[in-house]
């Protein structure tokens, strides 16, 4: 039976300043083979959280996707020792389902969604809030410079600035640093390989971007989140990353990442350089200035993320449009196909 009232019965939650949630999906279901390091590298990326963000306005959730009881353990001591706020034990029951658990139940404006292997480097929370504050049009923005990025449902802002004379292809800023990434994922990238040499990009208030963003590690708008779809028949690939990366677009949002680097993918094997990186701590108060979101325009979404992309599609306009936001003739020759 029951006698008397739940307290809990028709009272408000209470406020919180956290406006920033940083969510990783962990699976390390053991110490051998592929994964022999993954758990050092767990360790980097926490540490790398708990070096660079604001305490006061970040709330850190961690998805246990199935991992061995030694991580389990670890993540649990994290959190009663108040280093982050949650922690969602699971089976493995993949990335985005495991992401969509760690979403589900809150209300924070925005939501870093990073692999388990990612280093966060010195200042990206404060330059990933400027991009938000800069540019009301942006529903994700990542933190590694990726070539070619803007193809990857992009169409929305390239066709908003195709007029704009500041979005234009410029000088990459940090080629080492890409050139870091795809070793990471064991590319060979040579130093003179002409993608490291221009980036297509935007310019506003003196603040310079990237069009595009990876997966791997990206902050997102969470009305965006919302709407992607909530279980998927798979662990990792197939659908699942192209509705992270889809998710902006479908909004008519933008896609952007920083012009500098400010993360790391560390992969899953351990290096000596990983833990010579310094972190600057930082004090500054991170404001994010929320832009309503406009209702869903079908007529230009279908002008923009059909007819456009087919356009963009035929090389000699692709070609056209690449001159015109200021690619050399020379690079442009080495450039194949782009498939937006």
């Amino acid at each position: 039976m029951r006698l008397g009232n739940n307290p809990n019965k028709d009272k408000p939650l209470e406020s919180s300043e956290f406006f920033h949630q940083i969510l990783i999906p962990v699976y390390v279901p053991h110490q051998k083979q592929y994964f022999k390091d993954s758990f050092v590298i767990l360790n980097e990326c926490i540490e790398s959280i708990l070096s660079t963000i604001n305490p006061h306005y970040t709330f850190i959730t961690i998805v246990n996707n199935g991992s061995c009881a030694e991580v389990e353990n670890f993540l649990l001591r994290l959190k009663k020792e108040g280093k982050i706020q949650e922690v969602i034990n699971t089976t493995n029951i993949g990335k985005l389902n495991a992401i969509n658990k760690g979403v589900v139940g809150h209300n924070f404006d925005l939501v870093t969604i990073a692999d388990a292997d990612t280093m966060f480097l010195s200042g990206w929370q404060e330059e990933t809030l400027s991009i938000f504050n800069t540019f009301p049009k942006v529903g994700t923005v990542g933190l590694v410079p990726q070539f070619n990025m803007f193809s990857n449902y992009c169409t929305t802002v390239l066709f908003d600035n195709l007029t704009n004379k500041n979005m234009q292809f410029f000088r990459l800023n940090q080629p080492k640093e890409m050139q870091k990434f795809y070793r990471s994922i064991g590319w060979n990238m040579n130093e003179d390989h002409f993608y490291l040499k221009y980036i297509l990009g935007l310019k506003k208030e003196n603040l310079k971007v990237c069009i595009g963003a990876g997966h791997f590690v990206a902050t997102y708008r969470k009305e965006i989140l919302n709407s992607i779809k909530k279980y998927v028949p798979s662990k990792m690939g197939a659908e699942s990353e192209r509705l992270l990366d889809k998710a902006a677009e479908d909004f008519g949002l933008w896609k952007l990442t920083t012009f500098n680097n400010y993360a790391y993918h560390m992969g899953n094997v351990y290096e000596q350089w990983m833990d010579k990186v310094a972190y600057k701590k930082t004090i500054y108060n991170p404001i994010y200035n929320k832009h309503s979101l406009k209702r869903k325009n079908y007529f230009s979404t279908f002008v923009k993320n059909k007819v456009f992309k087919k356009i963009l599609r035929v090389k000699i306009f692709n070609d056209l449009f690449f001159l015109n936001k200021g690619l050399p003739k020379q690079v442009l020759k080495k450039y194949p196909k782009i498939y937006y």
